[in-house]
């Protein structure tokens, strides 16, 4: 059976079957050979830039000749003839590479980024959260003087660094912002195909990066500290009156545990991203500096050290922050469940008296209405003896054998007897009556 027939019995593809089969294939590392320098830039880009920055790569992917891939990719790699561009947009921020053979002995005096038009560059969107340098070359000769190379290279900084692919090569940084505003990464290849220096390359980048962008969480760890040990010390003064707390005070109480609450859960909506995202980028750091696969180089601090050393501690910084926020949130929801609690039973303390007083004044009225009822039933008697009285007295008149007063007299009970049937009537079918409804 050929691959068409086979294909054609097959069942229907899940409509996504192909995008997640190619998201691995993402992304791919450029090939890259000796001797190459790049430049590296990662923009912190807001939703709204999305479009514009689209647009913006394919206004420079077009100057170049080149037409660009449809609209909606979030990667792309091009050669443009004085270039290589890369570009890629990731959830927060996007990245561009700038590759090309280098230019001078002196592998960062003629940095790549100067091959590209300067009107496209100044006009990029988002901001400039990582600028990096990069140069691959091969090693030096004889045993690397990593103190002449720092003060050649990376003006005098202390060198972080390592043997990286298993000892195929050496990557050397300083992790500071030069005078022109870029980093500088120092890769010496000694055995890497170019593929594999791609991807060390891009590691490295990752690792600068994703540490960057982990360390946005620390600002605002730092400016929640003091607003949470307020909140703590609220809370605590809050719950210490609420243990000897008054009917009176149980409301002004629950007001402000109510307050409180709704700061630390604005607070803690409006930064739980962003103490998540840190969390998710420090992981990545350290999954990247595992694929480099360090060797110490004696003297210098490996990735591995620098990081342990320098972020690790801002990391526990915001994930204490975050553990703490979110402790308290749990804390004041507890105290106001118990506070809440207290209060509704005040509250049907006072409805049960408020109802017993309704059924105390309700027995009061029954009675008053039955009285009345009655004082009803005698007047309506009254008068309706008086007219048979008078209707006695005409018949009387009109030749009628009656005794007026004995007429009169032998109908009072039977008048009375009627009238407190009809007034009884009448109640019940009050009574009887549907309530009602509100509403239309």
């Amino acid at each position: 059976m050929t691959a068409a027939a086979l294909r054609s019995v097959m069942p229907a593809d899940h409509p996504l079957r192909f995008d997640l089969n190619d998201e691995v294939h993402a992304r791919p590392p450029e090939q890259l050979s000796v001797p190459t320098q790049a430049t590296f830039l990662a923009l912190f880009t807001e939703a709204a830039e999305r479009d514009r920055e689209w647009d913006h790569v394919c206004r420079l992917v077009r100057s170049y000749g080149v037409e660009p891939p449809p609209k909606g990719v979030t990667h792309l790699s091009l050669d443009l003839g004085a270039f290589r561009l890369k570009w890629e947009r990731h959830t927060e921020f996007s990245r561009y590479k700038f590759i090309r053979t280098l230019q001078a002995e002196d592998p960062f005096a003629e940095p790549a980024i100067r091959a590209v038009p300067k009107e496209w560059l100044g006009e990029v969107p988002g901001r400039v959260m990582v600028a990096a340098h990069i140069a691959l070359v091969s090693p030096e000769a004889g045993t690397p003087d990593y103190d002449a190379i720092s003060t050649r290279l990376f003006a005098g900084h202390t060198l972080i660094g390592s043997a990286i692919a298993g000892g195929a090569a050496t990557a050397l940084t300083d992790l500071r912002i030069h005078d022109d505003g870029f980093s500088r990464v120092l890769v010496h290849n000694r055995s890497m195909t170019p593929r594999q220096a791609g991807r060390m390359v891009q590691r490295i980048l990752e690792i600068d990066t994703y540490r960057v962008m982990a360390l946005l969480a620390l600002p605002i760890a730092r400016e929640l500290g003091p607003k949470l040990t307020g909140y703590e010390r609220e809370l605590a003064e809050i719950t210490s009156r609420l243990v000897q707390a008054t009917k009176v005070d149980e409301a002004k109480l629950l007001e402000r545990l109510t307050r409180l609450e709704a700061e630390i859960e604005n607070a803690e909506a409006a930064h739980h991203y962003r103490f998540t995202a840190a969390a998710a980028y420090h992981e990545l750091v350290q999954r990247r500096i595992a694929e480099l696969r360090e060797e110490r180089i004696q003297g210098l601090q490996t990735f591995q050290e620098f990081t342990d050393r320098r972020l690790a501690p801002a990391m526990s910084t915001c994930e204490s922050v975050a553990q703490r926020q979110e402790s308290l949130s749990r804390r004041v929801a507890r105290a106001t469940q118990l506070l809440s609690t207290r209060v509704d039973v005040t509250r049907e303390g006072q409805n049960q008296a408020l109802l017993e007083s309704m059924n105390r004044r309700a027995q009061l009225q029954l009675r008053l209405q039955e009285t009345v009822e009655g004082l009803s039933v005698a007047a309506v008697t009254y008068y309706i003896v008086g007219l048979v009285g008078y209707a006695a007295k005409g018949l009387k008149a009109l030749g009628a054998p009656l005794h007026v007063e004995v007429t009169t007299g032998a109908s009072i009970p039977v008048v009375a007897v009627l009238v407190a049937l009809g007034v009884r009537r009448i109640r019940r079918a009050v009574a009887a009556a549907p309530e009602p409804q509100m509403g239309g």
